[in-house]
């Protein structure tokens, strides 16, 4: 009994932290997402989310370049850390700290890094003056955006896939080689299906923040890539609370059920740190 109540009392800060910085803002935006200026219940902030045409638009555009991110991300990172498994914990922990390192970096320069990468007169355009190439005119588009995400959120899809691949049983990889199964049949009979948990659990964690996303298609898009996270920004800033917050809560129901459909199946992969 004692202990429960060292508990309570240790779980304090953050419980406040939790009810007055996630608790009440939800519950400020349910209240403005449900009402009208007279403060009258209405579903008409909701209904209007879902029906306008520029809504219904940027809504389009998040879910491909959310959904190409994250298979990219998945392409790059699955080969990888098969990879990694192969190597000796030296070099092993060496190469994940290079993916991990700008994951300390502020968000803002990784940004500013990328645009001056992209950018007109950036370094990939220099390169290819120099060697009398054709400039490429990335900066400022969706697919300055889409590398963007896939930069910031890599990441996120490669530890956990690593973390479980990593976990996979070399036993069981050498019984299907001593039953006769070759490579490729022993990549989609064996370890597939065992990395599993780690694939959809890096896919949560990529697709899920990359829809809500805002900052990278504002940076990186030059104004002119408009998701539904710019959306509700936008709505907010010109003190459209309630329609700001209808469209917020139609996306946190979108992001939750994602989380439902996906959560359970990846919880054996879900450790960052391997």
């Amino acid at each position: 009994m004692l202990t429960n109540k060292k508990s309570i009392w240790l779980s304090g800060p953050y419980l406040v932290w939790i009810a007055g910085f996630i608790i009440l803002p939800l519950l400020v935006i349910l209240y403005y997402g449900l009402t009208t200026q007279e403060g009258s219940f209405t579903l008409k902030n909701i209904i209007g989310a879902v029906t306008d045409t520029t809504n219904l638009k940027a809504t389009f555009l998040t879910i491909l370049l959310a959904g190409g991110a994250t298979l990219i991300c998945l392409f790059l990172a699955y080969p990888l850390a098969m990879f990694l498994t192969k190597l000796n914990m030296k070099s092993k922990t060496s190469l994940i700290f290079l993916f991990i390192l700008p994951m300390w970096m502020n968000f803002m320069l990784q940004m500013v890094a990328i645009n001056v990468i992209l950018e007109e007169n950036g370094i990939i355009n220099g390169i290819l003056a120099a060697i009398g190439a054709k400039k490429m005119h990335v900066a400022n588009t969706y697919t300055a955006v889409l590398i963007g995400m896939t930069y910031d959120y890599f990441p996120f899809m490669l530890l956990p896939i690593y973390n479980t691949v990593s976990k996979i049983d070399g036993d069981l990889v050498n019984a299907s080689h001593d039953l006769g199964a070759g490579h490729i049949r022993t990549f989609f009979k064996v370890i597939f299906p065992l990395s599993l948990p780690g694939v959809i659990s890096g896919i949560t964690m990529v697709f899920i923040p990359a829809i809500s996303d805002f900052a990278i298609s504002e940076m990186l898009g030059g104004g002119m890539t408009l998701l539904i996270g710019n959306v509700v920004e936008m709505s907010f800033t010109k003190g459209l609370y309630h329609s700001g917050s209808g469209l917020a809560l139609i996306l946190m129901a979108f992001v939750l059920l994602s989380s439902l459909l996906t959560g359970n199946k990846g919880d054996e992969g879900g450790a960052l740190i391997p």
